[in-house]
């Protein structure tokens, strides 16, 4: 572990709540560190290991009742209830942005930004050391929009239906199912992890 140039101070405890779980060496002060490959920067990521984020948009109507689409022709997870809009963030595209391109794309309707309601940040991975599946799920409940939502993309989509929270379609993507239950019982924590063991 590096050591405190003199006169330093450690952080005090409240500053090192939530690093303790922190995975990984501790790099050199000089700045390389060995574990993330030579020339590896002091704040670099390791060396192969990347997230795919995505943003999801959960329409609710007046009814509380939320738009859900049944999976097809996707190859993942078809046949499963998911968002009735959601996709990956596209490089150099705001999330805030990317939910409502992906509303656009998918359901025909308009989403102002100013519209989206942030929910929760999930980190998920299959635990399978893929880069595809390790992932970052931006979810956003939407309660106002232009247009009526339709199927836009009929090849990856079976059709839509509005489900009361209390009496959703089964089966539903499972992380997306965390998300809706927690949405439910009103404790959906800000930032949630899913599929670690």
């Amino acid at each position: 572990m590096g050591r405190l140039s003199s006169g330093a101070q450690p952080p005090a405890r409240t500053q090192l709540r939530g690093l303790a779980h922190r995975a990984g060496p501790v790099c050199e002060p000089r700045g390389l560190c060995a574990s993330r490959g030579a020339g590896a920067r002091v704040g670099s990521p390791p060396v192969g290991f990347r997230v795919v984020p995505a943003a999801y948009v959960l329409l609710i109507d007046a009814g509380e009742r939320v738009l859900l689409q049944l999976r097809r022709g996707t190859g993942y997870r078809d046949g499963f209830w998911a968002a009735a809009a959601a996709g990956h963030v596209e490089a150099d595209e705001p999330v805030f942005a990317a939910a409502c391109r992906e509303a656009a794309e998918e359901l025909g309707i308009v989403v102002e930004q100013r519209d989206l309601v942030p929910l929760t940040t999930m980190h998920r991975t299959h635990g399978n050391g893929l880069e595809i599946d390790e992932r970052v799920d931006f979810f956003f409940a939407c309660r106002r929009w232009t247009g009526e939502p339709r199927t836009m993309e009929p090849e990856r989509s079976a059709g839509l239906g509005w489900y009361p929270l209390d009496a959703l379609p089964e089966p539903v993507v499972p992380h997306e199912l965390f998300v809706l239950e927690g949405l439910r019982r009103g404790d959906l924590p800000v930032i949630t992890a899913f599929g670690f063991a």
